[in-house]
């Protein structure tokens, strides 16, 4: 088996979870942990997960005949009767996603080396990739991938950990209360990042102050000895931060931020060009990469990066070497010298937003276009923000706007309106 491989035995596994041995060998080792039964690989602990379209239990079969040595459920009556008289053990536990959660903590905890959890209702990712880039130059680094970074995906980030590794980057998403005080610990996070707080899920949170309560229960759940990077140019964090008992690391505009920029200059579509204060220390930022709001990533990954210990040089030399996340800010130069700002990946009013100042930026005396879809899971608000948003395209005077979606001509409406 690879040794790389988390592994766990039978008696490891009942009391991380509290579950019961159903049936199977107590002698049993787990290499590995997987919830896709399409994936089993020999010797693998197969987490049966309960979705909306489909349920684990089902393939629990499937994947001990693919070679796991053990499975965990939460509904035996789905079992397969021939699956007792299997070597393989069967847990049971009262949920299955609360087992696969429990058994990333334990797995965390086996690694004294220290966890980055980092939040936001936007910039996390490139925050995260900005970090990464910067840390990966010192510390053999995890770093989260893609957007795993639920309930689901952060277990399943964690379990990548080896002895190799030096520090780990752990991005936490939600859009239902009470997942990120669940990810913190799972994760248990020694420096905590909240990028900012805004108009983002509220389909599942109602109002921006219900998620800025989501999000301080990173602060909340970390542990005392812990340090909070804290943006202090977001009243919302900065009240959430109030309450911090620990250290604490500021960024921001403002002189009073341990880690500030000044002398911004937009270089087109090249990018963004500052002064990075970090205490005494002054350095000049180059960065492939538009938007003024990327400053604000900038900051928070030097921030981060500097609680964890990492020199200046390498902070500047990390954020002059990262490359814009595909579909989040990319700068696409077509052939006829046209560019076009390719912000698909995922949107909301705050990063929409963003994008047209952008955009605005950089059209300068040229002509400007906006394709726009719907931005969704913003419940009651919805409408509201829609129209704000085509309020905003008509101020910045693009040449034509193309729309898409069901709040389209709420969108419409609101570029009439601001002319």
């Amino acid at each position: 088996m690879e040794s790389s491989l988390p592994t766990f035995t039978v008696e490891q596994v009942l009391k991380a979870t509290g579950g019961v041995l159903l049936s199977g060998d107590t002698e049993n080792i787990f290499y590995g942990i997987t919830t896709d039964s399409r994936q089993v690989k020999k010797g693998n602990l197969f987490v049966a997960l309960q979705g909306e379209k489909y349920d684990g239990h089902d393939f629990v079969g499937l994947a001990l005949e693919q070679g796991a040595a053990g499975c965990v459920v939460h509904n035996e009556t789905k079992l397969n009767p021939t699956s007792s008289e299997k070597k393989a053990a069967v847990i049971k536990v009262a949920d299955t996603l609360q087992a696969l959660g429990d058994l990333a903590h334990v797995y965390r905890r086996r690694f004294p080396i220290p966890v980055i959890g980092l939040t936001g209702s936007s910039g996390k990712t490139t925050t995260k990739e900005m970090l990464a880039a910067i840390v990966s130059r010192k510390k053999k680094t995890l770093t989260t991938e893609g957007n795993l970074n639920n309930l689901i995906g952060l277990p399943q980030t964690i379990f990548r950990l080896t002895k190799d590794h030096e520090l780990a980057i752990l991005e936490m998403g939600t859009n239902t209360r009470g997942e990120i005080k669940r990810l913190t610990q799972i994760a248990v996070p020694d420096i905590g990042l909240i990028t900012n707080i805004g108009p983002a899920h509220l389909a599942g949170f109602g109002t921006v102050d219900i998620v800025g309560e989501e999000k301080r229960d990173l602060f909340l759940n970390m542990a005392p000895s812990g340090t909070a990077i804290i943006n202090l140019d977001d009243e919302a964090i900065q009240i959430i931060a109030e309450k911090w008992p620990g250290k604490r690391i500021t960024f921001g505009m403002s002189s009073d931020a341990d880690i500030t920029a000044q002398d911004i200059v937009k270089n087109g579509a090249r990018g963004i060009s500052f002064k990075l204060i970090v205490g005494n220390s002054v350095n000049k930022v180059e960065m492939k990469i538009v938007g003024i709001h990327h400053v604000y990533n900038a900051l928070a990954a030097a921030a981060a990066a500097w609680a964890a210990g990492i020199d200046c040089k390498s902070i500047v030399e990390g954020l002059a070497s990262f490359q814009p996340v595909s579909g989040r800010m990319q700068i696409i130069k077509l052939q006829n010298s046209a560019f076009v700002i390719d912000d698909t990946y995922n949107a909301n009013p705050a990063s929409v937003r963003e994008a047209l100042m952008t955009l605005k930026d950089l059209k300068s005396h040229h002509n400007g276009y906006v394709f726009l879809g719907d931005m969704l899971e913003l419940g009651d608000a919805a409408p509201e923000m829609h129209r704000k948003i085509g309020v905003l395209m008509a101020t910045i005077g693009v040449n034509a706007v193309f729309l898409r979606g069901d709040f389209s001509a709420i969108t419409a409406s609101g570029a009439t309106e601001g002319g």
